[in-house]
């Protein structure tokens, strides 16, 4: 990310509101324990908010920040080269915030490295940092996040490095980013002895999927099944034919059936059918798209298709999973009456078409 002969790196922590405490410390002892076991600090970090007060995390512990955004915006300004900013977000998708992501780009035209974690990866699609680059995203965030970045290339990875640009998508997975940094400055050695350390069973690498597939409780035996599985996940607004994906993987489609019973339990027909219910029900809860809108983009060709197979799966209509997010709005808002009508509009305009 930074010149390799540097002695120091430095890492600015910019911590979004609700961000992951999971995620933020796993960054920051991945980097501690390098520190540790070169016996020298060859990483050094900050930690920044927007006003320079505590950040409430996820989980509601607080975290003590050492400077502001404007401080550090301005201090960045009178600097030849900047620390590398990594945004740390949660499973909320941050409001919009000018000054940051001026602050972002600034950064980069000093050529600062940029790191987005969880929902941080957002902020910096939405400062323009990420076009044409490939984005790790957490696959709640996913659906949405490809509904409104479209010059973004979205994975579902747990981490992906293209060029300076490092983006993962939280949980545990900012350990196995920094360790992959960690490895290019220092050898595989260093990182063995860091896993050591921490009790580390394994690491994932750059492109490595973030969870296992849907019904599945057993990591995936056959390369077959997660090619497959691979092309139904990139292939959910037109979906393919199963002949077409069978030809894929070089074996006959009875034999894909065959190994789909056997590893997930289910056809392929079906494990298909539940991804794009998954990535519906994602939309419905975390968008503002219409139903019919939300039916398109997950390969439905009607609304009411796709109202009858979203009830079989989740037992209910599509319009009552937006219910709990509608009433959130109402507890956020002033609660007046008028708010509560446009809101009750919202939800029966919704419901119309699932009855055609």
């Amino acid at each position: 990310m930074l010149d390799s002969q540097s002695t120091c790196r430095n890492f600015c922590f910019y911590l979004l509101p609700a961000f992951s405490l999971q995620a933020f410390s796993s960054a920051v002892e991945a980097l501690r324990l390098a520190n540790e076991v070169l016996g020298r600090d060859v990483y050094r970090w900050q930690v920044i908010s927007d006003d320079g007060e505590p950040v409430a995390s996820s989980c509601g512990l607080l975290a003590c920040t050492g400077s502001s955004l404007s401080f550090e915006r301005e201090k960045s300004r009178r600097l030849i080269s900047a620390p590398a900013v990594v945004v740390v977000g949660g499973q909320n998708a941050p409001r919009p915030h000018k000054q940051l992501e001026a602050w972002l780009r600034e950064c980069r035209n000093r050529r600062s490295s940029l790191v987005g974690i969880s929902s941080g990866t957002i902020v910096l699609a939405r400062a323009g940092l990420a076009e044409g680059r490939r984005c790790a995203v957490h696959w709640e965030q996913f659906p949405i996040f490809s509904e409104r970045f479209l010059g973004v290339s979205a994975t579902q990875t747990a981490f992906e490095r293209d060029g300076d640009l490092y983006t993962c998508a939280g949980g545990d997975a900012p350990f196995d980013m920094f360790l992959d940094l960690i490895d290019h400055d220092h050898g595989t050695i260093v990182v063995n002895r860091i896993c050591e350390k921490a009790i580390a069973y394994r690491t994932r690498s750059a492109g490595d999927r973030q969870r296992l597939p849907i019904h599945s409780r057993v990591r995936l035996n056959h390369q077959a099944v997660i090619k497959i599985i691979d092309k139904m996940e990139a292939n959910l607004a037109e979906p393919l034919l199963l002949d077409e994906l069978v030809g894929l993987a070089g074996l006959s489609r009875r034999q894909i059936e065959r190994l789909f019973r056997r590893e997930l339990g289910c056809s392929p027909s079906r494990y298909y059918l539940d991804l794009r219910l998954e990535r519906a029900h994602l939309l419905l809860i975390s968008s503002r798209l219409p139903v019919v809108e939300i039916a398109m983009a997950c390969g439905f060709v009607s609304a009411s298709h796709f109202s009858k197979s979203y009830r079989d799966a989740y037992g209910c209509a599509p319009h009552q999973s937006r219910l709990p997010v509608y009433q959130r709005e109402i507890v956020r808002s002033d609660g007046s009456e008028n708010r509560t009508r446009q809101i009750d509009r919202r939800l029966s305009n919704e419901r119309r078409p699932n009855c055609h």
